[in-house]
């Protein structure tokens, strides 16, 4: 799998070719066993000290390890007409490494560690592209306790301008021609980003939190969309969580336009516009006990003129799930906040290399699912499939051609636990990275045994 790392970060601009190499084999070593440490990734003492000085390299930033991995989400992001922008936050919790400097807080003042804001590319299929912006801070200690008066600042001297700062940098970096929609969370729903979107001419998609007053009449948003008639039904797949089983969800449709007031504990209210927005309310109606049913309000400005364009709506923000398994595949898979490293700026590194290998996890388990059929000399050098197939079927791999990506994802993910049953679905990316781990050892021996043979032949 060495090549793609190659093809990903060939012309990362870190001022030195030899630079570059390194961050090569580094991502490479990370991404076959990406659940390891980083000793058992890179497997020698040389390699595991390249590892550490590079991301303690006081001539690369990372913002220069991200902007490579950018420049080849832009090249694949070429290749459609609509792209899906999807942001959302998480944190790192680094509480038990007291040892570790430029930590921030987070919940309370006992937990430190970092917050990271990430804008993904995602295709309307629900095919992760890559990364297009990723926002990395440490609260000020300073700060906290005063949430009652932060209404009082401007937006852009609060925590929420990440939203803003993730919007323009996908309106400055996606110039080819495709349509981009914003997609966000309820920590989303505030006026300045729609006003934002309004401004830069950028479609949007954000499920709602506030009821909002509505222009010219007494009810509210919710009030006002309840007493629509449905219009519509779909069916989703409802991803497992914390919270719920996955499960198909029957959601009932119903939409309408709306335009709700500026708010008015502003400086100057007066002079804020009033937005126009389509609202579309997603209800499953009959969730099987004991579930909490579904219900998304989502605001949106793309056009609505028949109920297929709010399905297809829907749909889209049903992906806004994968920026979910992105940051829990950084963490989870990656180990990202089990990294013993001194300072906030080392994390960062290892986080913007990290994130590459993320990306590469989530997007080898959603591209087999939408494409199973393709072939798998994509993903795997011919030795390793070959290996692959030699370890689940117990003998050589009978036919010319390669096996198909379908095949070749389910058979990783059986290295990694995966019993594939009927009412198993399909793999996730969890057993994806535990089975990548298995592999590598196999092709490795696979690839000597077979050298030494025709060595000695």
């Amino acid at each position: 799998m060495s090549g793609w790392a190659t093809a990903e970060l060939k012309n990362a601009q870190l001022g030195d070719v030899r630079r570059t190499k390194r961050l090569i084999i580094i991502v490479d070593n990370l991404s076959k066993k990406s659940s390891a440490t980083v000793p058992e990734a890179c497997g020698t003492w040389a390699a595991t000290k390249a590892t550490y000085d590079f991301w303690d390299s006081p001539y690369i930033k990372p913002e220069q390890i991200r902007q490579a991995h950018i420049d080849s989400t832009l090249k694949r992001i070429t290749e459609q007409d609509w792209i899906l922008a999807i942001q959302d936050t998480t944190e790192l919790n680094y509480t038990n490494h007291p040892a570790t400097q430029g930590m921030g807080y987070l919940d309370s003042k006992y937990s430190r560690g970092l917050k990271v804001h990430s804008t993904i590319a995602v295709t309307t299929e629900g095919i992760p592209l890559g990364l297009i912006n990723q926002q990395v801070w440490a609260r000020n200690i300073l700060e906290l306790g005063k949430a009652s008066t932060r209404h009082q600042k401007p937006t852009n001297s609060k925590e929420s301008n990440k939203w803003l700062l993730g919007l323009r940098a996908t309106k400055e970096l996606i110039t080819s021609g495709q349509k981009v929609v914003t997609i966000a969370d309820r920590e989303a729903d505030f006026y300045d980003l729609f006003a934002a979107c309004s401004s830069l001419e950028s479609a949007f998609l954000i499920r709602a939190t506030q009821n909002r007053c509505l222009m010219d009449s007494d009810q509210h948003l919710k009030e006002a969309l309840e007493k629509v008639q449905p219009q519509g039904e779909l069916i989703v797949e409802l991803k497992r969580n914390l919270n719920r089983k996955a499960r198909r969800a029957k959601l009932t449709i119903r939409f309408t336009s709306l335009t709700i007031k500026a708010p008015q504990n502003r400086p100057w209210p007066k002079h804020l516009a009033a937005i126009n927005l389509q609202v579309i309310l997603a209800v499953e109606e009959d969730p099987p006990l004991p579930e909490e049913p579904i219900s998304w309000l989502l605001l949106t400005n793309l056009p609505i003129s028949n109920c297929s364009q709010v399905i297809r709506y829907v749909k889209w923000y049903s992906y806004r799930w994968l920026i979910e398994r992105y940051h829990y595949t950084l963490k989870s898979g990656c180990g990202l906040e089990k990294l013993q490293l001194r300072t906030a700026r080392r994390l960062e590194m290892a986080l913007a290399t990290y994130s590459i290998v993320a990306w590469r996890l989530l997007w080898l388990t959603y591209q087999a699912r939408c494409h199973p059929k393709t072939d798998c000399s994509v993903v795997l050098e011919p030795y390793e499939w070959q290996a692959l197939y030699a370890t689940i079927h117990e003998k050589k791999y009978p036919f010319t051609r390669p096996p198909t990506l379908g095949e070749v994802i389910g058979w990783i993910a059986q290295l990694g636990g995966f019993l594939g049953r009927k009412y198993d679905g399909a793999p996730g990316v969890k057993t994806l990275w535990r089975g990548l781990r298995r592999l590598d050892d196999i092709a490795r021996t696979w690839l000597f045994c077979h050298n030494s043979f025709f060595d000695e032949s």
